[in-house]
């Protein structure tokens, strides 16, 4: 019964980046400097985490193709936009064991959403990995115009799923993100590695009397 209870009364939420797939943006760096006049370590500039204009797309305030003509304008990058999206292909890859982890909560009827800071670019082609269409809902920095840790982006989680505070169980793997959730009152969780989260969900009774097939 107690399980049963935690099952209806929380929702678990998952950063997607470092969480549920791992990324190599040097992959489209190197892409992309074949086609330009600048170095990939110059291109790696453009999209790594701190980088002012990843910020802009990721928060909304440039579009797609405005990424792409800032991007071209200071590197030479002499393919098109669709070269340039191509470019993007095979950077994401899931990371198993969370997915594995995922799809138990799935399938003890629990309800999970994506809250992540990311791109139109991004999310085009992680959307094709198929344990991706299996979240109650998705909220992402672009659309919302707001990033991790603004409050405004957890407001937008919380009216999406329904609940607020301790019904909310959160991963993430940065500090500040978990931080800006506990403000809330979510139950926020820094994840580190696969199988330290498995032992935190298994602590707090998320996952507890569940067994894997052929286990």
């Amino acid at each position: 019964m107690q399980m049963a209870n935690t099952l209806t009364q929380k929702v678990v939420v998952f950063d997607l980046g470092k969480v549920l797939v791992d990324f190599d943006y040097s992959i489209a760096a190197r892409r992309i400097a074949a086609r330009s006049s600048k170095s990939m370590t110059s291109l790696v500039s453009f999209l790594s985490a701190s980088s002012p204009l990843l910020v802009k797309y990721e928060s909304g305030q440039v579009t797609r193709e405005e990424f792409f003509q800032q991007v071209s304008k200071g590197t030479g990058y002499q393919g098109g936009i669709k070269e340039f999206s191509n470019c993007f292909n095979d950077v994401f890859f899931e990371i198993p064991a969370m997915v594995r982890l995922h799809s138990e909560l799935r399938a003890l009827g629990m309800a999970t959403y994506i809250l992540s800071n990311t791109n139109d670019l991004a999310i085009e082609h992680v959307n094709h990995m198929p344990f991706y269409r299996n979240f109650d809902g998705y909220v992402y920095s672009y659309e919302v115009g707001a990033m991790k840790p603004d409050a405004r982006i957890y407001e937008a989680l919380e009216k999406m799923c329904g609940r607020q505070g301790g019904d909310i169980i959160y991963l993430d793997d940065r500090e500040e993100n978990i931080n800006g959730a506990e403000q809330r009152g979510w139950q926020a969780y820094l994840h580190e590695t696969p199988e330290k989260t498995r032992a935190m969900f298994e602590q707090i009774g998320l996952i507890e009397g569940y067994s894997q097939p052929g286990a």
